[in-house]
């Protein structure tokens, strides 16, 4: 009798122990499941994280005008009251040419102006015109001023026009269109370079973007939080010409655990049939 009683209890405290071991597994993929999938604050950009104002004011950085560096190409068009005159000044063909000829970026690069590692560009009759760690205005003004001094006179009224041949930027990493970039516009933020990359992928951390920046003096790196609003403060904010931009990955995708809280419940379903298959056959 004293041991079909010890056999009851045995076996009740068995069931207790398998009941706890149940549980606890219930409770660790419930706790896998919210912290397996992306949160939606991860995923929303230019958020307001202070709070501390119903409305807040953002004063972006006012960027500095960019300096000339080498494999910079420029795009000069001079213009006068007689086009013949200034013909040879422009490769692509001066006033007779289309205004959409050349704009694409390999005939930029072929019919640009690029800047050699001393930091001169060859202009045609001009010759070499340093315009190393000079802006666009500047390089205006020094070409302006060469053919005043040296071509024309002021009654021709030369007109010069020196821009960037575009903006060129590279975005890799978690990001659907990985590549380099070129977008015909003198202002890019990051924002509007990664919307043209295919926006970040679902497991890219869209908290810590990583900006690869050529200076003169050599290349910086800085990590900025698009997910936060001040970013638009950041000097990173708006990018410049030759920019790598750099998507992390979250720590989901190296789990492998599901970016939705679907993948990631059909992740908890097979580990859950797996250690129950697993429990049985040790059981038997």
């Amino acid at each position: 009798m004293n041991f079909i009683i010890l056999n009851e209890k045995l076996y009740l405290f068995a069931k207790k122990i398998e009941m706890k071991r149940y549980a606890v597994l219930f409770l660790f993929s419930i706790g896998l499941f919210f912290t397996s999938c992306v949160p939606t604050k991860d995923l929303i950009y230019l958020q307001d994280k202070d709070k501390s104002a119903t409305e807040s004011n953002i004063n972006p950085v006012v960027s500095k005008p960019y300096r000339l560096q080498t494999n910079d190409v420029l795009n000069i068009t001079i213009k006068a009251i007689d086009p013949k005159l200034v013909a040879i000044f422009n490769p692509t063909g001066g006033e007779s040419s289309s205004p959409t000829q050349g704009l694409t970026e390999q005939g930029l690069y072929f019919n640009g102006f690029t800047v050699n590692d001393h930091g001169n560009i060859r202009i045609p009759v001009i010759g070499e015109v340093n315009v190393l760690g000079y802006t666009l205005d500047e390089t205006r003004i020094k070409i302006e001023k060469e053919l005043l001094e040296n071509y024309f006179n002021k009654e021709a009224n030369v007109f010069v026009n020196v821009k960037l041949s575009g903006l060129r930027f590279t975005v890799n990493g978690e990001i659907n269109s990985p590549g380099t970039k070129m977008l015909f516009q003198e202002k890019v933020n990051v924002l509007e370079a990664i919307a043209n990359a295919g926006d970040i992928t679902v497991t890219g951390d869209r908290k810590n973007v990583t900006i690869i920046r050529q200076f003169p003096h050599g290349t910086e790196m800085h990590d900025i939080d698009l997910t936060d609003v001040k970013v638009m403060q950041s000097p990173y904010y708006y990018l410049q010409p030759n920019d790598y931009i750099y998507i992390k990955p979250l720590k989901q995708k190296s789990w492998g655990t599901g970016r939705t809280g679907i993948e990631s419940l059909g992740t908890i379903i097979t580990l859950l049939s797996l250690a129950t298959t697993t429990f049985l056959l040790l059981r038997n």
